[in-house]
């Protein structure tokens, strides 16, 4: 089953640059009214966002909100910085201007444009209905101390031993870990990468796995890589700590 991708956009050349991949089905869109119907109809495994089309921003909101929509991954296109961390924080996981996305534009695609199988989507359900592993108990009071350092062992130790879905929860956690003790570093490229690179496994889960809050962490670590992208490297000493967010999580009941 190919990935459908859809493109909002009035320029051509972005569809084209998809159209050029192999194994992807590619849906060219100009109407702001049709976007949620088509992501919804088609399955879509992935929406690419022009910045130019004066809807971008609200639609990127309403798909972000919309329960039918909003695990679909959106990467925004812009050559405006401030508009990229609009996006971001509005929800969307990824934000380049197009010589970016064209550079990394196989990468994405093999990172955010997957088609789960029905089998794993009901591996993933089952297991996230089930309480949180004792190891990821330390890892979460762990990450709740701000010691990410410890963090990342504990949850690498728990995702290397899970073969099943809900490892990527693990790996999510842990990479955001290691990007705040990055940050807390002052080693702006490396928290950012790991942001970025946490992106692929948070936007699948469910909005509760194993009673870890997943929808407030996106939130949280999707805020904070938007203002590192707003700063830059240049002024991470401005960077607000507070918003290294803990983890928010409730014992299962089951």
């Amino acid at each position: 089953m190919s990935a459908v991708i859809v493109c909002l956009s009035y320029r051509d050349c972005l569809a084209a640059m998809l159209v050029a991949q192999q194994d992807i089905a590619v849906i060219a869109l100009e109407a702001a009214a049709a976007f949620i119907p088509v992501l919804i109809e088609n399955r879509a495994a992935l929406a690419i966002v022009d910045a130019e089309h004066p809807a971008a921003h609200a639609l990127i909101l309403t798909a972000k909100t919309n329960a039918a929509t909003r695990r679909i991954p959106i990467v925004l296109v812009s050559g405006d910085a401030t508009a990229r961390t609009q996006a971001i924080v509005a929800g969307a996981e990824l934000a380049l201007d197009q010589a970016e996305l064209a550079g990394q534009l196989p990468v994405i695609i093999g990172e955010l444009a997957r088609v789960p199988t029905s089998e794993e989507l009901a591996q993933l359900e089952c297991a996230c209905a089930q309480p949180l592993p004792p190891l990821a108990v330390d890892g979460v009071a762990a990450f709740n101390r701000s010691e990410y350092y410890q963090q990342h062992d504990l949850f690498e130790e728990l995702w290397v031993a899970t073969a099943e879905p809900v490892g990527d929860l693990y790996r999510a956690i842990l990479q955001v870990g290691v990007a705040y003790y990055q940050l807390e570093r002052g080693n702006f490229r490396g928290a950012l990468k790991m942001l970025q690179r946490s992106v692929q496994w948070l936007y699948p889960l469910p909005d509760v796995c194993q009673g870890i809050d997943v929808a407030a962490l996106r939130r949280d670590s999707y805020a904070v890589r938007a203002e590192l992208q707003r700063l830059g490297a240049d002024r991470l000493d401005e960077f607000d700590r507070s918003l290294l967010k803990p983890l928010r999580w409730q014992l299962s009941q089951t």
